[in-house]
């Protein structure tokens, strides 16, 4: 029994030839060359997957606000004839006043939460992508180019330029 457990042995340790190889170890070579395929495969579909949905998420959330945006255009020439009819309620009747100012507080308030600001405009530098320059006057007093007077206000809502401000522009003289 010595010889043929010491005959196993030696057959066990020698090295297989390489035309020799078993169905078996093929077999399982590419299986495990197909399991690297599919989990290959797999990352891919879980990246493209996850881009996905941050592209509807994005897309989503532009769709709101461009919603928003249409709304807010519409509700613009509303909440400027308030604020003229609150200056002019103001020199009048008091109560009417108090009752104009608590609307344009609150029209304002919802306006400004949904990302709507006005644009800052006398004073300031002229930019054109913030503001339409519809008059020029001669004024050796302020820089070139520097806002004299706010025609109609802009605005931006959610950093994006909605409405251009409509100005009165410094003009150097000669």
């Amino acid at each position: 029994m010595d010889t043929v457990e010491q005959g196993e042995k030696e057959n066990m340790t020698e090295p297989k030839a390489e035309g020799t190889a078993k169905p078996e170890d093929d077999e399982l070579a590419l299986a495990r060359k197909q399991a690297e395929e599919y989990k290959t495969l797999a990352m891919y579909l879980k990246a493209d997957l996850e881009n996905y949905k941050k592209r509807a998420a994005r897309e989503r959330e532009e769709f709101a606000r461009s919603a928003n945006e249409s709304l807010i255009m519409d509700l613009l020439d509303v909440y400027e004839n308030l604020e003229r009819a609150l200056i002019t309620a103001r020199n009048s009747d008091d109560s009417m006043a108090k009752g104009l100012e608590m609307i344009y507080s609150s029209m304002k308030a919802a306006l400004e939460k949904h990302g709507l600001k006005p644009i800052k405009t006398v004073g300031e530098k002229f930019d054109p992508y913030l503001h339409e320059a519809v008059m020029q006057a001669v004024d050796n007093d302020h820089e070139e180019d520097t806002i004299l007077e706010e025609i109609q206000r802009g605005y931006t809502l959610n950093m994006k330029v909605i409405r251009c401000a409509k100005v009165k522009v410094s003009k150097r003289g000669e």
